[in-house]
């Protein structure tokens, strides 16, 4: 595993700062959205060489900013309201400092576990998660996500949930209908003994103020006729979470996959009813009696499946209390806005699977050597959002900030 703590954005005093040679200016424009916390990304050439700090600028004063650089990238959160038409300042300067990193990564039994400060926010399972005793070891499960965690503490995932479907893994996204070297082969139903995604090294952790997260190699392995097994996609998930704000009650982390054929034939996704994208099972608790699902669209649980939309909320009641989370998919990925599978209420007693599936549609022909990416955005909260929230949170993400870089040097 390869740690690493990237350069922070440093805090310092506004009368150290007058001293500090200034590199860069920002003026971050809302554009015609109203914003919130915003997450502002932008690019600048050899950021990375000294201790930088960020400060804002309102009405001729400036406050310290954290900021986060890795490689030539800079981030930070564009804190509170900003109103669309409007504009905010930032100035990059020269210091150095001290800085805290309180949004972590570290390996917590054997497992990574991201966390803001000392509340864990979810788990990446890199290490394989034997399947409860009794059950068949083909089972056994790496590379997906659980617990998920809500900002009250509510965990809204579950793994091995029962006998008909004990390969639902938290958040996962393995390929369920495809046609890898002219064979029919379903990554997600482990149970048929046609394939399997597994992690496949290279973890990478990145702790520091304004968010933290992990990349991370995943396959997806063919179970051959002959006994033996091949590699039919390479894929790299990263994943980053950022802190919470509106009192503690949410919190947003982004999740991209990026893939590719692992071999000259290629593979294609075809056409099926759920599978890839991103798929998560919900909490036990979570049934038509004690949870909600509504879209982007107007749908609910009883009519939002083989719907598509822009995002998907998902609230519920558990003893720990009422939490949720809103998930969306990004405006360029395959055949978005993405349809989705929910499943019917009469299922397991009416436990909840949700899954962003691009190919339920239509196929997917994925060509060797290319590069291919989905990529999500989940907001998870205390207690519930409305509809107008959502809406806002998704074109935050789908239509981002503008930054106009003004280079001092």
């Amino acid at each position: 595993m390869r740690k690493m703590i990237l350069l922070p954005v440093l805090f310092i005093l506004s009368s150290i700062m007058s001293q500090a040679q200034t590199i860069a200016v920002f003026t971050v424009k809302a554009g015609k959205y109203d914003r919130y916390n915003s997450i502002v990304y932008t690019t600048m050439p050899d950021l990375a060489q000294g201790a930088v700090v960020l400060e804002e600028e309102v009405n001729g004063k400036r406050h310290a900013v954290a900021g986060y650089v890795q490689g030539t990238q800079l981030s930070w959160i564009l804190e509170g309201a900003t109103p669309a038409g409007s504009e905010r300042k930032f100035v990059l300067s020269k210091e150095k400092a001290a800085a805290n990193v309180y949004m972590k990564a570290r390996t917590v039994n054997n497992q990574l576990l991201l966390e803001e400060g000392n509340q864990p926010v979810l788990q990446y399972n890199y290490n394989t998660v034997p399947a409860p005793g009794g059950v068949d070891t083909l089972y056994n499960r790496s590379a997906f996500i659980h617990p998920l965690w809500a900002p009250n503490g509510v965990v809204l995932t579950n793994i091995f949930p029962n006998a008909s479907h004990m390969h639902h893994m938290g958040i996962w996204n393995p390929w369920t209908h495809t046609s890898f070297e002219g064979r029919e082969t379903d990554f997600w139903n482990i149970q048929k003994k046609e394939g399997k995604v597994i992690y496949a090294g290279g973890l990478e952790t990145f702790s520091g103020p304004v968010w933290c997260g992990f990349r991370s190699s995943q396959d997806h392995i063919a179970f051959l006729k002959d006994g033996s097994k091949k590699t039919a996609i390479h894929e790299t998930w990263m994943v980053k979470v950022y802190p919470v704000y509106k009192e503690g009650t949410r919190r947003l982390w982004d999740f991209s996959s990026t893939f590719t054929p692992a071999t000259p034939s290629g593979i294609t996704l075809l056409q099926y009813r759920y599978g890839g994208g991103f798929g998560l099972r919900t909490t036990a608790y979570f049934t038509p009696a004690t949870s909600q699902v509504s879209t982007s669209e107007g749908k609910t649980r009883k009519d939002a499946d083989s719907t598509r939309a822009r995002w998907v909320k998902i609230s519920g009641a558990t003893p720990d209390g009422k939490a949720g989370m809103l998930i969306m998919n990004f405006p360029d990925n395959y055949d978005s806005p993405e349809p989705v599978r929910v499943w019917p209420e009469n299922m397991e007693g009416g436990e909840l699977m949700f899954n962003y599936s691009p190919t339920k549609m239509k196929s997917w022909q994925l060509t060797p050597g290319a590069r291919y990416q989905l990529k999500y955005r989940v907001m998870v909260y205390s207690g519930d959002i409305t509809a107008e929230e959502a809406e806002a949170a998704y074109n935050d993400y789908a239509y981002p900030v503008e930054v106009k870089v003004e280079m001092k040097q």
